[in-house]
């Protein structure tokens, strides 16, 4: 029997939209490949973010005000000191806040202040803000709200009961961080696919029940960018450059995308200006508070700052003095992967700090009110390698108190 005419020309523009979206995605498959075969020539590394995306700050930004004499209370030799570490560990930016106002602002090399750099993992605790803030505008209700609310394709599934804190405390139950050759991984899929949204909603494993174990994870970290975007109807650069860097007049930079219009990688790798790092270092030491305006709710930065039994070392996004160890670890103290060396115990228990590769540290100290941000490239492992606890230690030290200024408690050892 012959084929109504009406008939076929239904047929004809769907094969063309099956044709073009097998097209999409052998072009997506491209792209991923060059992607991984690049990581893997790299020895495993990302060394190019491709697309970025821009991420909107203050349009004015007006510099932090630099201590005179009379307001300088760290001692001019530790400075120095602190100065000269800082040089010889590759370091581009080092800066240092006090009380108000800097107390020492160094740059290396063709560094200056308007300089935009990589800044690996401090995108976590940057992540971590980013849901406090929309907690305080009424879009996410609370830390413990499920992320199903916002993910509806987990709805009935085991990963129902993931919180939101899960994604940002590292114990949401999904595959932790780990390498593999295998282009068909999902820890490499989720990482470097331009459609890593897809990826991380549908594919990406849960292999422990959530709550229950430490996972330090990039592909988990970088489902706040959905979460965000879901909760709030904004692009996740948007919505940062809009509701945190605006308010605390810090300058803007870019964030990596998996594709154009994609997903943005929050877990990893934005760049911004140091001092707009610095910057959210003293809005974590004031508690949430940008001058007048509060953009976190009133006791946050102590959930961010309250470590877990999982992991004694990691609250939301951010890392936390607890007991002295001489090495912790990222995927927890005793886990695989690069050991981060601590020479001495922090002069300051209450220290915390976001901690990213190749030793990008903001280093926050409420009880001397210091901020302290250290970006560059990955120190030299010889003639030693870098010691997390020297720049808070030597600084701290330097302190010149005044008139009923108490020295900090130091961090303690380990239990007998």
């Amino acid at each position: 029997m012959r084929r109504p005419v009406r008939s076929i020309l239904v047929l004809i523009p769907t094969l063309a939209a099956l044709g073009l979206l097998t097209a999409a995605a052998s072009d997506q498959d491209a792209v991923y490949r060059a992607r991984f075969d690049a990581m893997m020539k790299a020895g495993g590394v990302v060394t190019h973010y491709d697309p970025m995306e821009v991420v909107p700050g203050a349009r004015s930004a007006v510099p932090l005000r630099v201590a005179t004499a009379a307001e300088r209370s760290i001692r001019g030799d530790a400075l120095d000191r602190a100065t000269a570490y800082a040089g010889a560990n590759n370091s581009r930016v080092l800066i240092v806040w006090r009380n108000g106002t800097v107390q020492r602002e160094a740059y290396f090399g063709a560094a200056d202040r308007t300089t935009q750099i990589v800044s690996k993992s401090l995108s976590k605790p940057l992540g971590a803000i980013a849901v406090g803030r929309a907690i305080a505008l009424g879009r996410i209700k609370s830390l413990d709200q499920p992320v199903a609310d916002f993910i509806p394709e987990w709805t009935s599934t085991p990963k129902a009961a993931i919180l939101v804190r899960h994604l940002l405390d590292m114990r949401s139950g999904m595959l932790g961080q780990m390498t593999s050759p295998d282009p068909a991984h999902p820890i490499n899929r989720a990482y470097l696919g331009p459609d890593h949204d897809r990826v991380l909603i549908h594919d990406y494993p849960l292999v422990d029940v959530p709550g229950t174990r430490f996972g330090y994870s990039n592909a988990v970290a970088d489902m706040i960018a959905l979460l965000i975007e879901r909760a709030t109807g904004m692009r996740y650069a948007e919505f940062i450059g809009r509701e945190v860097l605006t308010p605390i007049g810090a300058p803007g930079g870019r964030i990596w995308v998996d594709r154009p219009g994609g997903l943005a990688h929050s877990g990893c790798c934005m760049t911004l200006p140091a001092e707009s790092w610095l910057r959210l270092g003293v809005l974590l030491l004031d508690d949430g508070m940008a001058g007048r305006r509060r953009l976190l709710p009133r006791g946050y930065v102590t959930q961010m700052t309250t470590p877990t039994p999982q992991n004694p070392y990691y609250g939301l996004g951010v890392w936390v003095a607890g007991r002295y160890v001489k090495r912790r670890g990222f995927t927890g103290v005793d886990g695989p992967g690069p050991q981060v060396l601590h020479g001495a115990p922090y002069a300051d228990r209450t220290l915390f700090l976001f901690d990213g590769n190749a030793n990008q540290v903001v280093y926050i100290s409420p009880a001397t009110r210091m901020v302290i941000v250290r970006v560059g490239d990955a120190p030299p492992r010889q003639p030693t390698e870098w010691d997390n606890s020297v720049l808070p230690n030597l600084l701290i030290d330097g302190i010149v108190p005044r008139k009923g200024e108490q020295k900090p408690v130091p961090q303690p050892e380990p239990a007998a």
